[in-house]
């Protein structure tokens, strides 16, 4: 079974080990959790994670996030982040959804069947469009491709990114 759960403390064990496998930045994917200590992740990321669900403590020019882990049974297998609504430089850059997959878990398809579950988190949230913005990195056709099959279309590009957008 694949399912979605918001990051949490009763399974920081199995989330703090998918974090470690998912580097700091790769295609564009920012885990701020890589590298940090067990301790740190418990006591500081995930109370950090959770405010910003929240929309308590934010960043200046951030807005309220969800983080997700991808379960594969008892497995997480990648982290979804869902932002609630978009300012307006997410809304010409990063968009709503960023996700990564560790790497031994690529190919099975768990990240076109997240984003998939992703969607059905964003239509619970009052987001301010019909649509979920994406961007993505042209040297990333997998990633692309999982946008494309959850039904995105790529609505402008510039030299290193395509930007997707999918109905709600």
């Amino acid at each position: 079974m694949i399912y979605l759960k918001k990051a949490n403390l009763e399974d920081a064990e199995k989330e703090y080990e998918l974090a470690q496998k998912i580097p700091a930045s790769e295609n564009d994917y920012e885990n701020k959790a890589y590298g940090v200590s067990y301790d740190d992740f418990v006591s500081e990321v995930i109370p950090r994670w959770l405010d910003r669900d929240k929309g308590v403590n934010l960043e200046e020019g951030h807005v309220p996030d969800t983080y997700y882990f991808l379960w594969v049974d008892d497995t997480p297998v990648g982290i979804f982040k869902l932002r609630h609504y978009l300012n307006d430089w997410l809304r010409d850059n990063a968009g709503h959804v960023g996700y990564g997959i560790a790497k031994e878990y690529r190919g099975h398809g768990y990240a076109t069947e997240g984003l998939k579950l992703i969607m059905k988190e964003a239509r619970k949230l009052p987001i301010d469009t019909d649509e979920l913005y994406l961007s993505v990195l042209k040297d990333n056709p997998a990633s692309l491709k999982v946008q494309l099959k959850n039904g995105a279309k790529v609505v402008r590009e510039d030299d290193a990114y395509y930007y997707t957008g999918i109905p709600l």
